[in-house]
């Protein structure tokens, strides 16, 4: 059992693609910043290496409603968590560059979420997620 927690929230509206992209971006982000996260690569009895996975589990929920995000978003923020976030302009960048430009335009509390991780501690995240749902 871990004692840390891995969650993603997206809005529920978004596209089916666009749900994928953020997932698979907002995961990258802890797997950059936390080794800890890392587990081992998975190697077959012919010596094949293949990348780990992360060994936490990520569980994702929706968002039924941009206010529903945010509060997620606040929560996490007022318990200190691990933040990652996804803006919807960024859907409309064609680099990384262009996306840490985006993100810079603007002040956290006029950021326009299409998504957002938090890392920590079960019970601080379970916390900051209270009344959201598991995404279907």
């Amino acid at each position: 059992m871990y004692d840390q927690k891995v969650a993603i929230i997206i809005k529920d509206d978004l596209l089916a693609w666009q749900k994928l992209n953020v997932v698979s971006f907002l995961a990258s982000s802890i797997a950059i910043q936390f080794p800890e996260t890392h587990g081992e690569a998975f190697i077959t009895s012919d010596q094949v290496e293949f990348l780990p996975f992360m060994k936490h589990p990520i569980l994702v929920y929706k968002a039924d409603t941009s206010e529903k995000l945010q509060r997620a978003f606040q929560r996490a923020r007022d318990r200190e968590l691990a933040i990652g976030i996804y803006t919807n302009p960024l859907f409309g960048t064609k680099s990384g560059q262009e996306n840490v430009q985006e993100i810079a335009r603007h002040r956290v509390n006029e950021l326009d979420l299409a998504g957002i991780i938090i890392y920590g501690e079960n019970k601080k995240v379970d916390k900051a997620l209270d009344g959201l749902k598991f995404h279907d």
